[in-house]
């Protein structure tokens, strides 16, 4: 697999768009760690092990 890399303002912008999609509801893609209630951290979770379905177009 290639090794992306993606500006701040691409990870913030997908992160953020994850965040959401788990606010309202989406189901999460990787195992809920013990206690983790915001999406956002769950979000960062997901980018980190590169499993968010939201690819950036250059």
């Amino acid at each position: 697999m290639e090794d992306i890399v993606y500006t701040k303002f691409e990870k913030a912008r997908i992160i953020g768009a994850r965040a959401l999609q788990l606010a309202y509801g989406a189901p999460p893609l990787v195992k809920i760690p013990k206690g983790m209630i915001n999406p956002l951290d769950l979000a960062e979770i997901e980018f980190e092990k590169r499993v968010i379905p939201i690819t950036i177009l250059k």
